[in-house]
């Protein structure tokens, strides 16, 4: 009998612990999508990752994001933060929406500016305008 309850108790510690560290990735998920980031299981772990303890045990890991998609990512959250498409921005949510990239970080990368004037349909120029208006206005 003793035996049968150590095994029930076992797997019952077994399931909670996988309950529990199923949840914590469940709430850092969307941390990790907005990111651009990957959960991955702790098997997969390489150096490079970066592991996710939770309550003493390593339940995951987060795979850093191909930063060849950074903007990418950026643009659409930003399109997620306003609540609309690039292509469906009025001019003030362009201006808008250039700001928080600004406050991102997004035009510390190459071609940046570029890329978001195409996003956005406007000119490298406009882009340049937003960014002045932007700056002066913080």
């Amino acid at each position: 009998m003793l035996t049968f309850l150590q095994h029930f108790v076992n797997a019952s510690t077994i399931i909670y612990a996988a309950t529990v560290a199923h949840t914590f990735l469940d709430a850092v998920s969307p941390i990790a999508d907005a990111l651009g980031a990957a959960l991955i299981e702790p098997a997969e772990l390489s150096d490079a990752d970066l592991p996710l303890w939770w309550e003493g045990r390593l339940v995951g890991g987060l795979r850093r994001p191909d930063l060849h998609y950074a903007l990418d990512h950026l643009i659409k959250a930003v399109e997620k933060e306003l609540g609309t498409t690039c292509s469906a921005m009025s001019r003030n949510q362009k201006q808008r929406a250039v700001a928080i990239l600004n406050d991102w970080g997004a035009f510390a990368l190459r071609k940046s500016v570029e890329d978001v004037a195409e996003a956005l349909a406007v000119s490298r120029f406009t882009i340049y305008n937003y960014l002045e208006r932007a700056e002066s206005a913080s």
